[in-house]
């Protein structure tokens, strides 16, 4: 079964793509939502976090406490890299165990996270697809979509690889750029996908 990793930087509209190929018959593993979901169901996961940052990283009845964490995290790259070096090989966990659950008969699937490339699970996938989109249109995006200044999304991209730096790992680019077709873009893969081995 072929793996395609897909990414792209906040407001590329990685989401909408994913939809798309989903109509397609096409299974994706959402690593961002796994992450959240993991993060209150893994007990490995969970003993490191409170290990790292403490037993008030978890509320009564076990829900995270998202405040305590982002307080040691969202400023100090140290912690962050410290929290990412526990969620991550938890969410390849979960990715594997979701592939092994697969029909056999699914030509290929596709992983998408925001932090395909940053994260290094690009490597567990035979190929990759970056979204991309202009500067302009991400903001316009993710402003109108979470409610929030152009300099609060910037602080969210600055954390993310740049594009440029994107489009050299990546083995394939979708443009979402509102001009050309995204419908034939992923016909094209999909087409392309079909007919490629692992």
């Amino acid at each position: 079964m072929l793996k395609v990793g897909i990414t792209g930087g906040i407001g590329s509209g990685k989401t909408t793509i994913c939809r798309i190929f989903e109509t397609l018959g096409i299974p994706v593993f959402y690593a961002d939502t796994v992450a959240k979901e993991i993060m209150v169901n893994d007990a490995i996961l969970i003993k490191g976090v409170k290990d790292a940052f403490g037993d008030e990283s978890y509320l009564p009845g076990g829900i995270l406490n998202n405040k305590h964490i982002a307080g040691i995290v969202f400023n100090n790259a140290d912690e962050l890299a410290k929290l990412n070096a526990l969620v991550h090989p938890a969410v390849f966990r979960a990715f594997d165990n979701w592939v092994i659950k697969l029909p056999k008969n699914v030509p290929y699937i596709l992983k998408e996270a925001a932090l395909l490339f940053e994260s290094g699970s690009y490597k567990m996938c035979d190929k990759n697809i970056l979204v991309t989109a202009p500067l302009a249109l991400k903001l316009a995006r993710v402003t109108k979509r979470d409610g929030v200044t152009e300099d609060q999304v910037k602080a969210r991209m600055d954390k993310q690889f740049i594009d440029e730096k994107k489009v050299e790992m990546a083995d394939y680019l979708i443009n979402n750029n509102e001009t050309d077709s995204l419908i034939t873009q992923v016909m094209n893969l999909h087409q392309l996908f079909l007919n490629t081995k692992p």
